[in-house]
């Protein structure tokens, strides 16, 4: 009794938790991402399991970059009479931002999506020279 009493030991979460949560969807598990800078280009490798390419958005405002996925799934069992024996449903979405700076323009951001990775890449901004320090005459 005591075993049961324990919600982390509890054999039917465990048996529920996996029958009607789809791993792959997980919030902790998505949106993991890798920056690298190379060759005057920052490269963001974005890991979205589960996902498919036309799930994907890609925006550009005020110098943000937003990726946003959404998905939609409706499974469907149906005996020989076409009585249905079970039907799951599942939607989710995530997103994440990411200031690039306002010199990049949408033009400037390129990106694939291969095999739950999204690749984008964006050019390193322009950093403006620092302008010599000028001081205000008081009068």
């Amino acid at each position: 009794m005591r075993y049961l009493a324990n919600r982390n030991n509890d054999l039917f979460d465990d048996i529920f938790d996996s029958m009607f949560r789809a791993p792959v969807y997980g919030g902790e598990s998505l949106m993991k991402t890798d920056v690298h800078e190379k060759d005057g280009k920052y490269l963001l490798d974005v890991e979205i399991p589960g996902y498919k390419k036309e799930d994907v958005k890609i925006s550009l405002y005020n110098g943000t970059l937003t990726i946003s996925a959404e998905h939609n799934e409706t499974n469907e069992e149906k005996d020989a009479k076409g009585r249905i024996l079970r039907q799951e449903r599942y939607s989710g979405n995530c997103s994440r931002s990411f200031y690039v700076g306002d010199a990049v323009k949408d033009s400037d951001v390129h990106a694939s999506f291969n095999n739950g990775v999204l690749r984008i890449e964006i050019p390193t901004a322009q950093r403006k020279e620092q302008e010599e320090k000028k001081f205000i005459d008081i009068l």
